[in-house]
């Protein structure tokens, strides 16, 4: 696979390892936190995106308790990611044409106030449904702009040879809060109410703000930012089509995003009608999936590199649990299953992540981090309306069933897609299943970076 500096991306180099995945793999599992600024902007991340987690639980619930329908949670989810559907190319070019951390401060200053405005109707006990999904809509908006500013400000910070390992703790990080931020908000739920969950998140904001303004400037590997000009949003699109390397872990994560990645419709809805639970319940099944997602996370730093091979493979496996944790018959047999759902479900965003930054050229990340977050995020608009009134009507077990067929399809179709873009061929031996070079029975494929 060609890295960031601009190597052609013909199929013979998806069988190469390259010079930054060999120096990737020596990295420890937290080499990018030696790095100051890193270390600022990990510890101001932790702190909201544990808020972050508080509000999807406290939204979620909320929304279920307003109206009694996983379609109308489907559809707050929906509008919150709607905004990166229709305009997450343009958050790119401007990703690409400002400076990342003063566009980080308004981003994060922006989604902050958002929490606090959310947390004032409700603890004043004027909220209605459609309060929270222009929230939704508006948080969306901003996201817009600072998913692309996060995503490319990482090898700002820690330089190109540790992007692999700062994308796989920034996964970490996010899952590390996802396993607190569930808890304190399922006990704040059922306690208080969701208004003080919404308030914490809006002051989490402070930590990442903070983090931002102390960094030293000077440390920082900067990308100059690109003068305005027509045909970006273009370029950026023509860049992408010509590199299948890019366009096919892009074109897989769209899938899985869309129809995979549907859990707060899901376990809403078990947690309502299949196992008759509470907030509590609610707040445990986001847990289990965090410890898995988290196992993953710290799995893929460890590693150091991508390989698209494991991107595949993850995405299979991933779409083989979703069908069996669906009918799984006990409460404890499918709380247990959702940890290996969260491992191999993170290994496919991760892998894909760091793969298509390694791939891409510094001055083009910012557009390709955009179709990229577009893609993955934005085909829920799409896929959660679809599955939550799956769900509605046919039950949770069906709609979660049929999020994992389509996924298995997708994955299962992109991996002989590239298996012919690399001139591969299946081989079936007493070892397992492996692709091969086509012209050569003897020698394996090597690990893709």
């Amino acid at each position: 696979m060609s890295t960031g500096t601009g190597a052609d991306s013909a199929p013979g180099h998806i069988s190469t390892p390259t010079t930054a995945a060999r120096t990737a793999g020596k990295n420890s599992m937290f080499s990018s936190l030696k790095i100051r600024n890193y270390r600022l902007f990990a510890t101001g991340q932790v702190v909201s995106n544990t808020g972050t987690w508080m509000q999807r639980i406290a939204q979620d619930w909320l929304v279920l308790s307003l109206t009694g329908s996983a379609s109308a949670v489907g559809i707050t989810i929906a509008l919150q990611f709607l905004p990166m559907l229709m305009f997450g190319l343009y958050g790119g070019v401007l990703a690409d044409r400002l400076p990342k951390r003063p566009l980080l401060l308004a981003t994060q200053s922006a989604m902050g106030l958002t929490g606090v405005a959310l947390a004032v109707l409700t603890l004043a006990g004027q909220v209605q449904v459609w309060h929270v999904y222009l929230a939704a809509f508006l948080l969306g908006m901003v996201t817009v702009v600072d998913n692309p500013a996060r995503q490319t400000f990482v090898p700002e910070m820690v330089g190109k040879d540790q992007v692999a390992n700062a994308v796989s703790l920034n996964s970490a990080n996010f899952q590390s809060a996802r396993l607190v931020g569930p808890a304190i908000a399922g006990v704040l739920i059922t306690a208080v109410g969701s208004g003080w969950a919404f308030l914490l998140n809006g002051l989490s904001f402070a930590a990442p703000i903070a983090g931002l303004l102390l960094m030293r400037t000077n440390e920082l590997h900067p990308v100059e930012p690109r003068p305005r000009a027509k045909g970006q949003l273009r370029e950026g699109l023509r860049y992408v089509a010509g590199r299948p390397e890019l366009i096919w872990p892009i074109a897989l994560v769209g899938f899985i995003g869309t129809f995979g990645f549907n859990f707060p419709i899901w376990l809403s809805a078990f947690v309502s009608d299949v196992f008759h639970g509470d907030a509590g319940t609610y707040g445990l099944f986001n847990t289990l999936i965090a410890v898995g997602s988290l196992a993953g996370a710290l799995l893929a730093a460890r590693r150091g590199h991508s390989r698209l091979r494991l991107l595949v493979a993850a995405a299979v496996l991933f779409s083989v649990l979703l069908l069996v944790t669906a009918f799984a018959p006990g409460f404890w047999l499918f709380a247990a299953l959702l940890v290996p759902i969260g491992i191999f479900g993170l290994t496919v965003n991760v892998t894909a992540n760091s793969s298509v930054q390694m791939a891409t050229d510094p001055e083009m990340r910012g557009r390709v981090m955009a179709l990229f977050m577009m893609v993955f995020t934005g085909g829920t608009p799409l896929g959660a309306p679809l599955l939550g009134w799956i769900t509605d009507t046919y039950g949770a077990r069906i709609g979660m069933a049929a999020g994992g067929v389509i996924s298995l399809v997708a994955s299962v179709t992109i991996a002989v897609v590239l298996a012919r873009v690399g001139n591969l061929r299946l081989r079936v031996n007493r070892h397992g299943v492996t692709f091969v070079p086509a012209a050569s029975r003897r020698r394996e494929l090597v690990p893709v970076a």
